[in-house]
């Protein structure tokens, strides 16, 4: 395709590829997310795609290799419209059947369909599935609509026409006023109103100004950003444009971490096709509006996360925070004006500048508005991206949408907000997703991880594995983080192995509340709320921990003894061959026996028995 000189020859390609496709009689859409490529999806859709080949019928059935749906547990996936048809755990022997049933018979294959784990109903379409029904998907959605490699698909989605509305009818100061009407606020972690940081930077002095989207996603349990970049990237560079358009830069950056190899080649992609049409570059569409995007990739340092860290190492130097007397926007990449957003961030832009601030302010609470996408991990049946109108409760995610625990163990706690965010217990599960609300109870929404622990967790253990992994990825240039989170961790790994005291709770929490306070950047300080909040909310745990010198979830191995119980061992000795230390003796059809000595409490036995005779003391 030529590049487009002006709005009209935008739109008449949008009319000559949705004409080429009024042929296309059936779609099928097959994920080819990261999840579902980990389930061999690249080996269904070719199989697929063959078999479409075999039978004639790539002229009028297409094929479309889509982004995350979501229900990444399910993968690989593959939806069939028209019908809504959903086909789970599919597999490449399953193409033919896929093919010459449903595609040609229009026939449902019964054994694809998804079961729900709760109910046991059998969901014939997307739509009927639990998981889903909950959901508000105004962003994720649009994942299994587009080829995330074809510009076209985007386009005869509608892609580009909120730029084109900007380009000819909007001055910048009314795509700010838009913004800020709407509420959206930073999908990031820190929740900062976008409208007000747009209006910062296009109000600070000087010519020379950037955007940059941030994609460098580095807390446990989330990829909510790499699964938006990747299945729908032509989403999030028409937000950066808009975004360039109201603060007046030319020039932006999608910095994006190496680890997520699908999101760089799928972004580097979006923008030489923007380019070659003309979407980028000098003069888009014919306007006097100039920009271009550059790829920046990130070495995977936790710390890049956090603004300055992330524009020192664009620079090419090394990813360290300053300090923010001056605010990015006006001291940012370079020194010069800087606006930075998340990936989700910028995704929402196009569709308030098409449907209108009221649209989206429509959603969520007054001061939280909008979806927001929850990456559900953890203990729960169904895991994957959630995407839910702010201000629902945690309840509702964890049961209604994740089917509640997954082993039969009673659900414990939610950890919202990755390495920084807190641990809720049950009893704050009413609590609604909603960033002021989830500050105040001492966690965040931050970047939507939402990590479900029933009672097998012992959330001292889980305060330490936060505080180990911030340690490894601290940059350590500030004292109260380099120094403070060692002290931290130090004194529960005590706790943990049966050295600690109870005096040293109250040192515990003067040292969080200290780091919590004085360190550098926001990373440092929300780096305490994993501590503070299970000392919140379950102290009995420090407490049994340090009176008891025992831990309740059998999760903390100094504090723990394996036993046999005689009673319930039939001396079948499948504990005795798993053990890989010879620590279990017994004869056959006797009961054995545990040598607490030799005994490394890997729990290999207690997974084996099926007789549930293994105990943990």
């Amino acid at each position: 395709m030529s590049r487009l000189n002006s709005y009209r020859e935008l739109e008449h390609l949008r009319e000559r590829l949705r004409e080429q496709r009024k042929n296309i009689t059936t779609t099928v859409m097959a994920c080819g997310g990261t999840g579902c490529q980990a389930s061999r999806s690249r080996v269904v859709i070719d199989a697929i795609k063959e078999e479409l080949s075999r039978q004639k019928l790539e002229q009028r059935v297409r094929l479309c290799v889509t982004g995350c749906h979501g229900f990444c547990e399910q993968g690989p996936v593959v939806i069939i419209e028209p019908g809504n048809i959903f086909y789970c755990h599919v597999s490449p022997e399953d193409a033919f059947e896929i093919v010459y049933q449903t595609v040609m018979q229009g026939e449902v294959i019964e054994r694809l369909l998804y079961e729900d784990a709760v109910s046991g109903k059998i969901a014939k379409t997307e739509v009927e599935i639990p998981f889903y029904r909950a959901q508000d998907r105004q962003i994720l959605s649009q994942n299994r609509m587009v080829d995330p490699c074809s510009i076209e698909d985007y386009i005869v989605a509608g892609g580009y026409s909120a730029l084109t509305r900007v380009l000819s009818a909007m001055a910048p100061e009314e795509i700010i006023k838009e913004i800020k009407a709407s509420g959206l606020r930073g999908r990031g972690g820190g929740g900062f109103p976008t409208g007000r940081k747009w209006s910062e930077c296009w109000e600070a002095p000087g010519d020379e100004k950037y955007v940059i989207c941030n994609a460098d996603e580095g807390d446990p349990g989330a990829y909510m950003d790499r699964c938006v970049l990747e299945g729908n990237p032509h989403l999030v560079l028409e937000g950066m444009m808009i975004g360039a358009r109201a603060v007046g830069a030319r020039k932006g950056y999608i910095y994006v971490r190496n680890e997520y190899p699908l999101a760089v080649k799928h972004s580097r992609i979006a923008v030489e096709q923007s380019r070659q049409l003309g979407l980028l570059g000098d003069n888009i569409l014919g306007s006097s509006f100039s920009f271009d995007v550059d790829i920046a990739r990130g070495g995977g340092a936790f710390v890049c996360g956090e603004s300055t860290a992330l524009m020192a190492s664009v620079e090419g130097k090394v990813g360290e925070p300053r300090p923010k007397d001056v605010h990015t926007v006006v001291d940012g990449l370079y020194h010069k004006p800087t606006t930075l957003n998340n990936v989700e961030t910028w995704a929402n832009v196009p569709a308030i500048i098409l449907n209108g601030s009221s649209w989206f302010a429509s959603k969520g609470t007054r001061g939280s508005k909008g979806t927001k996408i929850l990456a559900l991990t953890g203990r729960i049946k169904n895991t994957g991206l959630v995407e839910v109108a702010m201000g629902m409760p945690i309840r509702t995610v964890v049961f209604d949408i994740g089917g509640g625990a997954v082993n039969g163990r009673p659900v414990k706690a939610v950890q919202i907000g990755g390495p920084s965010g807190g641990c809720l217990p049950v009893d704050k599960f009413d609590l609604p997703v909603d960033f002021d609300v989830l500050s105040e109870a001492g966690s965040m929404v931050g970047s939507g991880g939402m990590v479900v622990m029933d009672e097998g967790s012992c959330m001292v253990d889980v305060a330490k594995y936060f505080l180990t992994f911030l340690q490894d990825e601290s940059c350590g240039k500030c004292v109260p983080c380099r120094l403070g989170i060692d002290r931290m961790l130090e004194i529960i790994t005590g706790i943990t192995e049966g050295r600690g005291k109870l005096e040293q709770l109250a040192l515990l929490e003067e040292l969080a509340d200290t780091v919590s306070q004085t360190a550098l950047c926001g990373l440092g300080k929300t780096a305490p709320n994993p501590v503070l909040t299970t000392l919140r909310y379950f102290r009995l745990e420090y407490e049994t921990h340090i009176n008891k010198k025992k831990c309740a979830a059998g999760v903390c191995k100094a504090l723990i003894t394996y036993s046999i119980d005689p009673e319930k061992c039939n001396g079948c000795g499948v504990c005795l061959h798993g053990c890989v230390h010879n620590a279990i003796t017994g004869g056959k059809k006797q009961a054995h026996v545990i040598n607490a000595r030799l005994c490394q409490k890997c729990g290999i036995c207690q997974s084996e028995c099926k007789f549930d005779a293994i105990r943990v003391v």
